[in-house]
C-alpha cells in the first residue's frame, strides 16, 4: 500500500471559562467530541449539559469552552501535573490513588473473541487518516447494535477523548459499550475508561501491568493483541468468551478419547 499523505498535528489552546488550560498537540478533527471528551475525563464536567457553549477560533488555535458549573481553575492547578506516556503527549490531573476512587463497573453484557477481532478489524477499515498516512491513532466504541462509532488523531489519548466526548454528547449507556483503541493500555488510558465507565477496553498491542491492576480493581475487562485470529484477555472479569481457543478440559478428554481409541 503507497501512503499519500503524512499525518497532521496541530498546538491547539484550551480555555476554559477564559482560564488557559493548556496547549495540546491534535489533529485538526473532531475538536468538540475531543474537548467534552477531555474535560469529562478530567474531572471538569460531569455531563454534557455542563458545557454551555465550544467555539474552535482557527486563527489562532484556540479551543474556547465555556461551563457553567462552578470551575475554580486554582483548584486544578493546585495538583500535580502527570504528563501521559506516547505521542501527542498530554497531561493529565488523576493520579493512580485517584483513579482507585472512581466507581467499580458493573456490567452483565458478554463477548466472544471472535466478535471483537471482527469488530476491530471493522475499525481497521474505518479509519480514513490511518489508511491515507499510515501514522494516526484511532478509537472506536462498538454500539449496542453492533455498529461503530471511529475518531482518530495524532495521539492515542486524545482518540479515546473524542469517542468519550460523542458519546456522552448522545447519552450513551457507557456499560453498553465497548471501547477499542490502536494504543497501548496505560494506567491513564485506562483511567479514561474507568471515569467514563466503559466495562470492556481492547486494544490492538499492549496493556501495562498498572493498567491491568487498576481494572481488575475497578471491575474492567481489558484484551489486548487484537489481531488476525489472536487476543489475550488480561483480566477475568467474566465478560470475555474466549472462542479461539478449546477449554483445557476438552482438550484433554478429546486427548483421552483419542488414547482409548489406540489401546482398543
Amino acid at each position: 500500500m503507497t501512503r499519500k499523505g503524512c499525518p497532521e498535528e496541530y498546538p491547539i489552546s484550551l480555555k476554559v471559562n477564559g482560564y488557559e488550560i493548556a496547549v495540546f498537540q491534535l489533529t485538526n478533527q473532531d475538536l468538540e467530541d475531543w474537548a467534552f471528551g477531555y474535560l469529562y475525563s478530567e474531572g471538569l464536567i460531569d455531563r454534557a449539559d455542563d458545557v454551555v457553549t465550544v467555539e474552535f477560533k482557527e486563527k489562532t488555535g484556540t479551543l474556547e469552552v465555556s461551563l457553567c458549573n462552578n470551575f475554580d481553575p486554582e483548584q486544578m492547578f493546585s495538583k500535580k501535573k502527570h504528563y501521559t506516556a506516547g505521542c501527542g503527549r498530554g497531561v493529565t490531573f488523576f493520579s493512580m490513588t485517584d483513579v482507585k476512587n472512581f466507581n467499580k463497573v458493573h456490567s452483565d453484557d458478554t463477548y466472544s473473541l471472535t466478535y471483537l477481532l471482527k469488530k476491530r478489524a471493522e475499525f481497521a477499515q474505518n479509519s480514513p487518516l490511518y489508511l491515507e498516512t499510515g501514522g494516526m491513532h484511532g478509537a472506536c466504541i462498538i454500539l449496542e447494535d453492533g455498529s461503530i462509532e471511529v475518531r482518530e488523531d495524532i495521539g492515542r489519548h486524545n482518540a479515546v477523548d473524542k469517542v468519550i466526548g460523542h458519546a456522552l454528547r448522545k447519552r450513551l449507556h457507557p456499560e453498553r459499550l465497548v471501547l477499542l483503541t490502536t494504543g497501548r493500555v496505560s494506567y491513564e488510558m485506562l483511567s479514561k475508561a474507568a471515569r467514563f465507565g466503559f466495562a470492556i477496553i481492547g486494544s490492538r498491542t499492549a496493556a501495562t501491568k498498572q493498567a491491568i491492576q487498576l481494572a481488575r480493581f475497578l471491575n474492567i475487562e481489558v484484551v489486548g493483541y487484537l489481531r488476525g485470529k489472536m487476543a489475550t484477555v488480561y483480566t477475568s472479569a467474566g465478560r470475555i468468551n474466549d472462542d479461539l481457543n478449546p477449554p483445557a478440559a476438552a482438550e484433554e478428554l478429546l486427548e483421552r478419547g483419542e488414547a482409548q481409541q489406540v489401546l482398543n
